[in-house]
């Protein structure tokens, strides 16, 4: 990704497909016609790529199409085994020769390099969901050639884009049953259950697969992460129409502004009563959490149930890693629960600097911003200081804060 500060929002009510994605992203494009051009000599043999604009229940948007040898697959990238009878009737193309093509385009190299990560994670989808190696996997060529296509188009829409993060809707898969080669699948597509793993998926209502293995690969290869929509300037919104119709627009929507820089990154804080662990288990146990990443983990006495004397743990960590520390606080203490509070942070900008004293250099911890300035000493280089010349470690602080402390606009 650039570092143009543009974020991508893509939003996954419907699920997404390949030419979906293609459509909404290319309504984002400023020079269209340059696009098309460079389209044109992707160097995908009998590919033609277009797009038309479409409406899908009263939304206007683009549907992006793919002709393979002037024909229109609307095909997804499904595979199937080394199957003799399917060798009989149908052209096919491998892992690798498809591989090849992606290799032969006429794009960017990280356009070349998106692309094959993107495919090659589908062929392992597929291979992955047939129970058979990835070489043995081969697709109808013209739904191969499609799905390219798609690929292709999409990687090569995002990299003219170049926003700095792409943020992901959960993604609506359908419901119910889906055709294939093999007959009929139950909606997701085991294919695309791969594909989406550690990602947020929902059912519902809707009938039918509305995510594609394509379109999942895509996701999941453009995403930075999955969520909500976060604060956003919208400068511009892309809708990409699919072929079908529901009783809703089918379509994926993709938002393209910049986020609110002011904003502050969140924090989490996990909360539990004990009164059952000693004194001893417990600093154990903050030692343990403070391990997994937490930000900070502290305690107050308390009185707990039943009159019972305790204490009240309180942990922050990350938004990110609030799974991983949550974890760590249940497995290191005997609470059966936690209270979890998503909070706002608000901080000073921290740096290091060395400040020179008659015994030896000392860190200081500067913090600034927001019209305030912080500093102190690192306590373990005063600490280790005192110790190997064996003064007072008030002397020693005294020091430190004496030598920095006349520096404009410092004050511990």
């Amino acid at each position: 990704m650039s570092e143009s500060g543009k974020t991508i929002y893509i939003e996954c009510l419907m699920g997404a497909a390949g030419d979906m994605l293609c459509g909404a992203l290319y309504e984002l494009i400023d020079d269209k016609e340059s696009f098309k051009r460079e389209l044109a000599a992707l160097g995908i043999p009998g590919v033609e790529v277009t797009f038309e604009p479409a409406t899908t229940c009263g939304m206007v948007g683009t549907r992006a199409r793919v002709l393979v040898h002037g024909t229109e697959e609307g095909g997804h990238l499904h595979g199937h085994e080394n199957d003799s009878d399917h060798r009989q009737s149908h052209h096919h193309a491998t892992p690798g020769s498809v591989g090849k093509i992606i290799d032969a385009l006429a794009v960017p190299s990280p356009v070349k390099e998106q692309a094959r990560r993107v495919y090659d994670a589908i062929a392992h989808a597929e291979a992955k969901a047939h129970g058979c190696p990835v070489g043995d996997v081969h697709y109808h060529e013209v739904g191969a050639l499609d799905a390219v296509a798609d690929v292709a188009v999409a990687c090569l829409a995002l990299h003219r884009i170049a926003p700095s993060r792409v943020v992901v809707s959960p993604v609506h898969v359908g419901a119910g049953f889906t055709e294939c080669e093999h007959g009929i699948m139950p909606v997701p597509a085991p294919a695309t259950v791969h594909l989406l793993e550690g990602a947020p998926l929902y059912g519902g209502g809707v009938q039918g697969e509305l995510c594609t293995p394509t379109g999942a690969a895509l996701l999941v290869r453009f995403a930075n992460e999955f969520g909500p929509l976060p604060p956003l300037r919208v400068e511009k919104m892309g809708v990409g129409a699919g072929a079908k119709q529901f009783d809703r627009p089918n379509c994926v929507r993709v938002f393209l502004g910049t986020e609110d820089r002011e904003r502050e990154p969140r924090i989490v804080e996990l909360v539990c009563n004990i009164d059952d662990m000693t004194p001893e288990e417990l600093s154990y146990a903050c030692s343990q959490i403070l391990g997994q990443g937490a930000l900070d983990a502290y305690l107050v006495a308390g009185t707990m149930k039943k009159g019972r004397p305790g204490y009240v743990l309180t942990v922050l960590c990350p938004e990110k890693d609030e799974r991983e520390v949550a974890a760590c606080v249940l497995r290191e203490t005997t609470t059966n629960g936690l209270r979890i509070h998503l909070c706002g942070k608000v901080s000073l900008e921290n740096s290091w600097e060395t400040v020179g004293t008659a015994w030896g250099n000392v860190r200081v911890k500067r913090s600034s911003g927001r019209d305030a300035v912080h500093w102190k000493p690192e306590y373990d280089d005063v600490a280790a200081l005192a110790a190997h010349h064996r003064i007072p470690i008030r002397t020693a602080m005294d020091e430190v804060r004496a030598a920095y402390g006349n520096r404009a606009g410092a004050r511990p």
